[in-house]
């Protein structure tokens, strides 16, 4: 193998585990979010039912899919993301979910929809529970006041 071709490999692998393609363990896109789990080591296996538990105890109505290859609850809209990565568990509850609970999530890596959650540390899942909590609550206003304007027409 020469340097060009190295460099060339190292880069693609790159660009796939940019784009998500190299952090699961299987290369195939799972069906369900069961299927998903299944996929990683068991320390990881066991913080994301933890979080995938907290998800339906905070909102029990909200429906489980995959989407974007990743776990992705719904109500009236999407809920939250969340995925398991080399080094962090990402959590995407929208940016106004960040924005609501930027205090909180301070100590977090945060981008404008998106928390980092260290492998290794504690997953703060009671503040997950009450994000969800706000963005059901959030989805379900925005469902409405969408209806209620349907309905003036």
């Amino acid at each position: 193998m020469t340097y060009g071709t190295i460099s060339r490999t190292v880069h693609q692998h790159d660009r796939q585990f940019r784009k998500g393609e190299g952090r699961r363990m299987k290369q195939d896109t799972p069906k369900s979010i069961d299927e998903y789990i299944a996929g990683f080591p068991q320390d990881i296996r066991e913080t994301l039912k933890a979080i995938r538990e907290t998800i339906q105890s905070a909102a029990p109505d909200a429906e489980e899919k995959i989407s974007y290859q990743m776990p992705t609850f719904t109500l009236k809209g999407n809920l939250v993301h969340f995925a398991a990565y080399k080094t962090h568990i990402g959590f995407y509850p929208t940016p106004s979910g960040i924005e609501q609970f930027r205090q909180e999530l301070s100590a977090y890596d945060c981008a404008k929809g998106t928390v980092r959650f260290p492998l290794g540390k504690p997953v703060p899942l009671d503040l997950i529970s009450r994000i969800v909590q706000f963005r059901v609550e959030e989805n379900r206003a925005k469902a409405a006041a969408k209806e209620k304007k349907r309905m003036r027409m």
